[in-house]
């Protein structure tokens, strides 16, 4: 269980952790020398059960509530500290608004001090916090008198820390990527570079390769310390130390703010669309469309703007989905909370929940991205993945899904079975859509091509971009490809290059066609040496040639004739039998390589007319140049199969 302490400066959060744990948790000289905390410091206290309770003490100065926000980032409880003398001061509310912002559920207040003043004292003290914390998060919390000097209450207090460490529940590690929020970097002499922080989600073990995000720097786990003890993994809900080793890393390029995760979830971020609460107090002023603020979130902090409804704004106490515009990009997953703080960090303006990290630029009040925000602000994934079904019925984009909600392949693949959806694609390109979008956009794609085909019996197919604009515009044009080659594999279409039409259908099967093609391929079929252009066609049949051009054409995307030339259509004895040539030109050579003057000797063409023939042959993958010579590549049969 990790516990961050909360309250104002010098309400004794340092030396009740001492006494607590035996640990000073003030580490710099300047710490020391002024008596305050500056920075977070860490703690650690052995529980009955074997377990580890670990301490995040933060300053309570409100200088420092920039490193206070870094502390409390992925805690399991808070301890709210007020001495009794001073009693409830601004550091107090700010921090106790900042838990409850961040919906910190599990916590508890140690009434410190208790040694200097009268027990009627400590009596109003500890009614007056009961009666702040009643509208927060932490409502109901207990409240334990101490003091840490006398160690009067001590036993109590850590009693009910062990009872709650007890009852605290594991962060999920299974099925999640890891995440890891840096808080310290520095260098150990014969190690490297040395990084503290919590475990946010998964777990990782020595030798994993990771990135650095938001900067993309490659790492590998070098060594992991626990409690200053060597260990072997770590999981979320941990906070441990971890010695990170790689190409291009260098301790001043890796800062407090950033993560040390998996590779699959680095997706910097600098648009978030996300619910915002503006922070309840009478000083407070309504939240404006594009106020500049501070955004807390894990232990980063950079600047950034809300963007609000144009004209509208965020009241007091109130919550809205908003957009907000970050400065410079940092790392973000659905359901991190942050906290926003004035542009000068002087004031806490409010908090929320991340909704889609990932925000698009897009228009946000359209009724199809409110149904994908509906969507992903759901409690669970599973949830937001059948939110997100009914909202993108034409594809889920998985690549981001996945790392939004940090679920691993297995957690992932599990998800989409459960919800009957169907991925589409591989690697980074991969969509979802369910059983039923399947069959209708099958069913659609053979019906569009046979109303195509009864229309217009000429036409050779339909393009497959035409195809995915009639039948499904929002699907990814891979993803209708692949649907469009299943029912190519069932026999339900034939495909052609780019284009997709019935099985069988001849676009030249037609009366009209039929009888201009008995007229041609005769004069086709005198091929000695080559067949005759289509002018010389058109002569011999004394007709127009382009009626001609056009049957030719549309009938070799059927397969034959084939182009060969720019005027020249072959039939497929004639390509055969040249081949043949080829390969007896290249079996009279004892390299097997023959040159174009060669196999012009031997087919009887002229050169220009050879050359064309050789450059068809070396298209297809029949033969291959080399220099001034060509070589037999494969047979002829595998060439012609795999033309374009």
């Amino acid at each position: 269980m990790i516990v961050a302490t909360a309250g104002h400066i010098d309400h004794g959060k340092t030396l009740l952790v001492r006494t607590l744990t035996g640990v000073d948790t003030d580490r710099l000289p300047e710490e020391k020398r002024r008596g305050i905390s500056i920075d977070i410091g860490f703690a650690y206290l052995p529980t009955p059960q074997s377990g580890l309770i670990g301490f995040v003490d933060v300053p309570g100065h409100e200088r420092f509530v920039r490193n206070m926000l870094a502390g409390v980032c992925g805690i399991d409880e808070a301890m709210l500290v007020v001495a009794a003398d001073d009693g409830i001061m601004p550091q107090t509310v700010e921090h106790l608004k900042i838990l409850d912002l961040l919906n910190v559920r599990s916590g508890l207040v140690a009434v410190t001090k208790i040694d200097r003043v009268q027990p009627a004292r400590v009596t109003e003290v500890v009614d007056a916090i009961k009666a702040l914390i009643a509208d927060t998060s932490l409502a109901g919390s207990p409240v334990f008198p101490v003091s840490a000097v006398a160690g009067s209450g001590i036993d109590k207090l850590r009693a009910r820390l062990f009872e709650d460490a007890r009852k605290v529940t594991a962060r999920q590690a299974a099925g999640r990527r890891f995440r890891f929020a840096i808080d310290r970097v520095f260098s150990v002499a014969g190690s490297g570079t040395v990084v503290t922080g919590t475990v946010f989600n998964g777990r990782v073990k020595t030798g994993d390769r990771l990135m650095v995000s938001p900067a993309g720097i490659p790492v590998r786990v070098r060594g992991i310390q626990v409690r200053g003890k060597a260990a072997n993994d770590v999981a979320a809900g941990q906070r441990c130390a971890l010695n990170l080793t790689g190409t291009d890393l260098e301790k001043e390029t890796i800062r407090r703010g950033d993560w040390v995760l998996d590779e699959a979830v680095h997706r910097p971020t600098r648009r978030i669309d996300a619910t915002v609460k503006a922070i309840a107090s009478e000083s407070a002023a309504p939240l404006e469309h594009w106020t500049p603020m501070h955004l807390h979130l894990g232990t980063s902090a950079v600047t950034a703007r809300v963007a609000v409804r144009r004209g509208e704004a965020i009241a007091p106490g109130e919550s809205r989905l908003v957009q907000l515009i970050l400065d410079r990009p940092i790392g973000a997953l659905t359901g991190d909370r942050f906290i926003l703080r004035d542009q000068s960090a002087s004031r806490t303006l409010g908090g929320g929940i991340v909704v889609d990290p990932f925000a698009p630029l897009m228009r946000r009040r359209t009724q199809a991205r409110e149904q994908v925000l509906a969507a992903l602000a759901s409690e669970t994934p599973q949830a937001a993945l059948k939110g997100l079904a009914a909202a993108l019925p034409d594809g889920i984009e998985l690549a981001g899904f996945e790392a939004a909600f940090d679920l691993d392949e297995p957690a992932a693949q599990a998800l989409y079975k459960t919800n009957t959806l169907v991925v589409l694609g591989r690697g980074g390109e991969r969509c979802a859509i369910t059983q039923a979008r399947r069959g209708q956009i099958r069913e659609a794609i053979v019906a569009e091509i046979g109303r195509v085909h009864r229309e217009d019996p000429k036409s050779v197919g339909v393009e497959a971009a035409q195809l995915r604009a009639t039948v499904a515009p929002r699907l990814p044009e891979w993803a209708l490809t692949q649907l469009v080659r299943e029912l190519a594999d069932e026999k339900k279409v034939e495909m052609t290059g780019t284009r997709v039409r019935r099985p069988g259908h001849d676009a030249t099967s037609n009366p009209e066609d039929e009888k201009l093609w008995a007229r041609i391929q005769p004069e086709l079929e005198r091929d000695k040496p080559l067949p005759p252009t289509i002018t010389e066609i058109a002569q011999a049949l004394r007709i127009p040639d382009k009626p001609i051009r056009d049957l030719l054409h549309r009938k070799s995307r059927s397969g034959e004739p084939v182009k060969v030339m720019e005027d020249r259509f072959f039939l497929k004895p004639t390509i055969l039998r040249l081949a043949q040539t080829a390969q007896e030109t290249a079996a009279a050579r004892p390299n097997g390589q023959f040159t174009a003057a060669e196999f012009r000797d031997r087919c009887g063409a002229s050169r220009k007319l050879s050359i064309d023939v050789l450059e068809y042959f070396d298209r297809i993958g029949y033969t291959q140049r080399i220099g001034d010579a060509r070589r037999i590549r494969r047979p002829i049969e595998q060439a012609l199969g795999a033309r374009p």
